[in-house]
């Protein structure tokens, strides 16, 4: 059985697309209040259906937090015929964008399409997916932004930017706009802040002769 996850604040419309999907062997789970949807162990479910006007929390925003911290297909299902929003959407990491009004036999389809495209994708060796990601001048541990000072963040990036490759001390400090080349010590003590800053000290490893290295 399909599991789908929707967040979708018209119950009528909710329930003509899960009484259609419930057919093909599709269990839908809807949620009228984004912030209900996004507590509701998103992991579980195979694939997203979004609305984007939603209440409290816009879909665009529901979108870009999904994406980012979990790994599930989303298709948006919307009103809103801007493009910029459906250009919004693909940049914040939806698969697709169906306008309403539409057929449920084209979002049957599309839902059909996207499942196949992930399988064939599992079946291929993958690296797995990084608890960090870097937005900007932001680094993001699991989802969560980290709090970092200048000096933290340059060590950090090329770390994150090199992960599970050593890097030398020399290399980490060169990259750094804010260490000198004489910083051997505060460089130490930077990968200390910033060990305990991740909650989880052996994700950077110090590699004898070498420098660190990110796992």
């Amino acid at each position: 059985m399909t599991k789908i996850l929707m967040i979708e604040d018209d119950p009528e419309f909710a329930e003509l697309l899960t009484e259609y999907l419930a057919q093909f062997d599709m269990q839908v789970t809807n949620f009228e209040d984004p912030f209900l949807g996004l507590s509701a162990g998103v992991y579980n479910y195979d694939l997203m259906i979004l609305d984007l006007t939603l209440p409290g929390m816009d879909g665009l925003e529901v979108c870009e937090e999904a994406a980012r911290k979990y790994d599930i297909p989303i298709i948006i299902s919307s009103a809103r015929s801007d493009i910029n929003d459906k250009l919004a959407s693909f940049e914040l990491g939806a698969d697709d964008y169906l306008p309403k009004p539409y057929d449920p036999k084209e979002l049957h389809a599309r839902i059909l399409s996207l499942l196949r495209r992930r399988t064939r994708g599992d079946s291929a060796p993958q690296a797995p997916k990084s608890d960090f990601e870097t937005k900007g001048e932001t680094i993001y541990f699991k989802g969560e932004a980290l709090q970092l000072t200048p000096a933290e963040f340059e060590i950090l990036s090329q770390l994150v930017h090199s992960q599970g490759i050593a890097i030398s001390r020399e290399q980490l400090i060169n990259a750094s706009t804010v260490m000198s080349d004489s910083s051997q010590k505060s460089l130490d003590v930077i990968i200390s802040k910033i060990r305990a800053k991740l909650g989880d000290p052996k994700r950077i490893q110090a590699v004898r002769g070498i420098g660190y290295k990110l796992v």
